[in-house]
Parts: C-alpha cells; sequence; structure tokens
C-alpha cells in the first residue's frame, strides 16, 4: 500500500480513494511523458515530475517504484495513444491492407506535429533503453498488441491479399518490426534533420519512397497468384 492509502474496516480502498490514486498516476504519467519527450531518458530528474505532477517525490516513487517503472509507463501511455491500424478512414481501409499501410506511412509526418511527445517517448523506448527495460518494452508491445496489428493482419489475410504459407505470427512481426523502422526513420527526420545522415527530401521522393516500401513489403507478404510458389 502506498503512502496516503486509506482503507475501510474491511480492508478495501474506498473507491473515491481508487479514483484519485488513479487519476493522480495519470497525471505524474502525462508530466513524465513530456519531460521524457523533451530531455531523453537520462536527462529526466523525478523531483521536477512531481513538482509539476503536484505531489512529493516519494508519491512518485511509492506509485513506479523507479526511473525506469515511471518510464515503462510512460511509454505504454504513448504506445496506446496512437490509432491501430484498422482506425484507418474508412475509405483507406476499404481499399485493402496495402492501401491502409501507405496511409499511415503518409500520415507520420502530419501527426508528429500534431503531437510529437508521444513519438518521442516510444522513440526513446526503442533505441536509448537498456537491454533489461528494452526487454520490458518489447514484452508489451507482444502481450497488448497496442496498434493492433495481428487483427489488421487477419484482415489482409481474409481479403485474400497476405500469403497463408507463413506462420501469422512471423508476419506480424515482420509489419510490426518494418512499419516501426520506417515510422522511426521519417519521425527523427522531421524532428531532427540530418540524424540518420540524411536531410529533407522533395515531396517527390518521399512519395517514391512510399511506394517502393509497400512493393518490397507486398513482394514479401502478399499473396501468391494461383499457380505461384515461390
Amino acid at each position: 500500500m502506498t503512502s496516503g492509502q486509506t482503507r475501510t474496516p474491511g480492508g478495501r480502498v474506498p473507491v473515491r480513494a481508487q479514483a484519485r490514486q488513479a487519476a493522480r498516476q495519470e497525471r505524474i504519467v502525462n508530466v513524465a511523458m513530456r519531460h521524457f519527450a523533451e530531455r531523453g531518458y537520462e536527462g529526466v530528474r523525478i523531483e521536477e515530475i512531481a513538482q509539476e505532477a503536484g505531489v512529493a517525490k516519494g508519491a512518485v516513487f511509492g506509485y513506479f517504484s523507479s526511473k525506469a517503472r515511471l518510464f515503462l509507463a510512460a511509454y505504454q501511455a504513448a504506445a496506446r495513444s496512437f490509432s491501430t491500424y484498422l482506425e484507418a478512414p474508412p475509405e483507406v481501409v476499404e481499399q485493402g491492407f496495402f492501401a491502409v499501410i501507405s496511409y499511415w506511412i503518409d500520415a507520420t509526418p502530419h501527426m508528429i506535429y500534431e503531437d510529437w511527445v508521444p513519438y518521442r517517448v516510444t522513440l526513446l523506448g526503442n533505441y536509448c533503453s537498456s537491454l533489461e527495460l528494452r526487454r520490458e518494452v518489447t514484452q508489451f508491445l507482444v502481450r497488448e498488441d497496442p496498434y493492433g496489428t495481428e487483427a489488421f493482419v487477419q484482415f489482409g489475410i481474409e481479403r485474400g491479399e497476405i500469403r497463408t504459407d507463413i506462420d501469422v505470427k512471423m508476419i506480424v512481426s515482420l509489419v510490426d518490426w518494418l512499419m516501426d523502422r520506417v515510422q522511426d526513420a521519417i519521425v527523427t527526420e522531421e524532428l531532427d534533420p540530418g540524424l540518420f545522415g540524411s536531410a529533407a527530401q522533395p515531396q517527390q521522393v518521399r512519395e517514391l519512397r512510399v511506394r517502393q516500401f509497400v512493393e518490397l513489403l507486398r513482394s514479401a507478404i502478399g499473396a501468391r497468384p494461383a499457380g505461384v510458389t515461390s
């Protein structure tokens, strides 16, 4: 039981107290997300998060036990804030699996400017966290599937767009990994030009990149025409 919690004679935490605690935790996580996004993992100071969230430093550790656990909570909140694949506009979904892939890649630069904080936090989790923390991130992604990749791949299979001779889990992992890397490259290029050694490209070049990526993905997991096995 964390400090400040009270219990009823029966030993249960009152409902109102639970609601207050949940709201306080959410406030801490929201503040932490922005701090991690702005300063990186190493640059974040728990006392500054606590001060801005209006709680004691001990309360932060009471809820999250460590800076790493607070970052993991911030990462999870960031990942859950993104739309799933099948939440693309209905007219895009109607066009099929690869149209949805193109849509989300095209939309990435615009979404960065709408709310860049969760993108920064997920980048930190994907590339800048310790091995132990990275393992926690990976387990969360597999366990919760926040982007709805499994349902999206099943959608492609049901439409006859995705090959069925490969383990579905393999295809899900491939889509997750490749889409993460492409969108991460777009994010870093938009927020930190030159970070990966490539300056901002003209729109025509970006559009070509998207088409080529989609074709490469289609060649790997797209359903084969009848009679073609390789």
